[in-house]
């Protein structure tokens, strides 16, 4: 097989009209369609009817990061507006709980909009809360070389959290293409039901779709849940801008698995996994890599797995899932470790071999997006077809739109 490298990302592109592009959510979750696709076959329902498709005892992994308030827009003095755009924290603590727990002052790497016009001088935001003035101020520091800045920011009352803060004075980080103002109900619908740490500047949107009474439906059929964490970071809003996908850069982004979630797949080694996003998808594959490094590198202090990992010759070892799972796990009970924490900037592209998933969870996705691509590593040239079948019958499509159930051919398993 030829390095996927060599992918032409012009060989992804379809036309997407403006008005199949969702601008805002439905009123029910779970209300949305959905698009059945196996082996060739292309069925549609509502999304509340999930359970009728998926296998009895099946697994279903979410991802469980919550969207920050990620978007900052001062005021200056002049009248102009900058937005600042929260990415990663960088001091005094680079983890990510640590960094939202902060109080008084913390610094991030940010992006700048509007950047002419702050030529220097600290910003300012004010609000009231419960009769209580606050302010957030931002200075510029150092240029990250990569369209980012530093930015260092501090605050009165000192006693808040930065969390605290973010939900207080930022927005809600709707992808550009939603192209209008925030709203309140933002707050509640780019965010799943079931979100819980804080750390992504965008919503794993495949889980939006999800209800209550859905996953009360899934569990009375023997659908079991897991829920693993992918912080998502800026990569998702940058498309590829290169004409081969080799010279692509995709960015780190922090993944937590649970030992119990590691454990669940050892045990469980026939049940079928269906990842719920693309977020879930790489964050379950990563696994593999991981552990295939801890085989064949050792122990590392930071594990990481690099976005071509699994297409180098080096790594074609053809090292058993079940093994490199049992690394992990014997990593994880060496180090008296509840939870796998490390970074992945694994690209799944056509050419890639499922080594954990069944069947993936998602939504429509934009042209000649990396997203795209995965979906194309797991159903081949007929993601032309289900795109076309989608647009033909007035699907809608992005981050508020509606659902796509694909089924794995190579429906890999643990053993």
């Amino acid at each position: 097989m030829d390095h996927p490298g060599i992918i032409r990302i012009k060989d992804y592109n379809y036309e997407l009209p403006a008005d199949q592009i969702a601008r805002f959510p439905l009123e029910i979750r779970d209300a949305s369609r959905l698009l059945i696709y196996d082996r060739d076959r292309i069925r549609e329902d509502v999304f509340s009817e999930l359970h009728r498709y998926l296998p009895a005892e099946s697994l279903l992994v979410f991802n469980n990061t919550r969207v920050i308030h990620a978007r900052l827009i001062f005021r200056k003095s002049s009248g102009g507006l900058i937005e600042i755009f929260c990415l990663e924290p960088l001091s005094p603590s680079c983890e990510i709980q640590e960094a939202f727990n902060q109080r008084s002052a913390s610094t991030w790497k940010c992006l700048i909009g509007n950047l002419k016009r702050w030529k220097a001088g600290t910003l300012t935001i004010e609000c009231s809360r419960n009769g209580i003035v606050h302010h957030l101020f931002a200075d510029r520091l150092n240029d990250c070389g990569d369209g980012c800045f530093e930015i260092a920011f501090r605050w009165d009352p000192p006693e808040r959290t930065f969390s605290e803060i973010l939900e207080l004075m930022g927005l809600v980080p709707l992808p550009p293409y939603i192209d209008r103002p925030v709203e309140l109900s933002d707050n509640d619908r780019y965010q799943t039901i079931y979100a819980e740490p804080e750390g992504s500047v965008a919503a794993p949107t495949a889980g939006l779709h999800f209800t209550s009474s859905l996953l009360e439906m899934l569990q009375s059929k023997g659908i079991d849940t897991a829920k693993v964490t992918l912080h998502v970071g800026i990569g998702t809003f940058r498309p590829v801008m290169v004409e081969r996908i080799s010279d692509h850069v995709m960015h780190h982004e922090r993944i937590l698995v649970p030992v119990s979630v590691i454990e669940r797949l050892l045990t469980n080694t026939s049940q079928p996994v269906f990842a719920v996003g693309t977020t879930s998808a790489r964050t379950l594959e990563s696994l593999y890599w991981l552990g295939v490094r801890l085989i064949t590198e050792g122990t590392h202090s930071h594990p990481t797995v690099s976005q071509w990992d699994p297409y180098q010759e080096n790594t074609a070892v053809n090292i058993p899932v079940r093994q490199s799972l049992e690394a992990l796990m014997g990593y994880l009970h060496s180090n008296q470790l509840a939870a796998f924490s490390g970074e992945t900037s694994l690209m799944i592209v056509p050419g890639y071999q499922f080594k954990l998933i069944s069947g993936l969870i998602t939504n429509f996705h934009m042209p000649q997006s990396t997203l795209l691509l995965l979906v194309a590593a797991m159903i081949g040239d007929d993601w032309r077809s289900v795109y076309q079948y989608a647009l033909q019958n007035g699907f809608r499509f992005l981050s508020y739109g509606d659902s796509c159930l694909f089924f794995n051919p190579g429906n890999p398993t643990i053993d």
